[in-house]
């Protein structure tokens, strides 16, 4: 597959991805040959008439499941040697800006999307390589959340948002939150622009922007600090 990050998403709602892949950077990104989307769906690996993706679950309880024989079938016809297969579920691993930095090195990510009450546990058993949880809550379906991981990861392709250095000074990337930022007017509804980020003092505005990083850790994510 080359050196071409190759994203799949397998979902029951393709049109949702396909509008999210369709705008801003993700369609420049696949435009500038960054990474390969493919959008999969799910439905297309059923084997009945009405493409039943879902049924209920043994043992009782609500809602549906998601069967697992459609996600072998799509999984198998896409993945590729060495290809990690994401499962979005909120018991998975947290996910923070190493893991979206990790991920950027990967050559091809194949994401399960969830709806309903869950996937079959024989899909986490046989096919998935990480389970992936956005935050603690919960999501009617998991092309959502994947959305988000995806989002996270090809922004830090080489040349995606224009510059080596767009991303280096970011939040989360030294486990702390990002300096404020300030752009023109200079007054704006009596509220000014610090005046140091006006002296032309470059080393005094490193100095100013690290205090304000961590004192903005410090108050908002103190469990960053420790």
């Amino acid at each position: 597959m080359g050196d071409l990050l190759h994203i799949d998403i397998i979902t029951i709602f393709p049109r949702m991805a396909r509008g999210f892949l369709d705008e801003s950077i993700m369609k420049r990104a696949s435009q500038q040959a960054a990474v390969a989307f493919r959008v999969i769906n799910l439905r297309d690996f059923t084997s009945d008439r009405h493409q039943t993706v879902d049924d209920r679950p043994y043992g009782g309880g609500p809602g549906m499941i998601l069967k697992a024989e459609p996600f072998f079938k799509a999984v198998e016809s896409a993945r590729t040697p060495g290809a990690r297969v994401i499962l979005m579920s909120p018991q998975g691993r947290p996910f923070r800006q190493d893991l979206a930095a990790e991920l950027a090195l990967e050559r091809h990510l194949i994401f399960l999307c969830g709806h309903y009450e869950g996937v079959d546990e024989r899909v986490s058993q046989a096919l998935v390589t990480d389970e992936i949880s956005i935050g603690d809550y919960i999501l009617t379906n998991g092309t959502l959340a994947a959305t988000v991981v995806i989002d996270a990861v090809v922004r830090l392709l080489p040349n995606v948002l224009g510059a080596e250095d767009a991303t280096e000074e970011e939040s989360f990337n030294d486990s702390r939150l990002e300096y404020p930022q300030y752009t023109r007017p200079e007054i704006f509804r009596d509220l000014r622009v610090p005046d140091i980020l006006l002296t032309g003092d470059h080393a005094a505005i490193a100095r100013w922007r690290e205090e304000q990083s961590h004192q903005r850790t410090a108050a908002r994510r103190p469990d960053l600090l420790t």
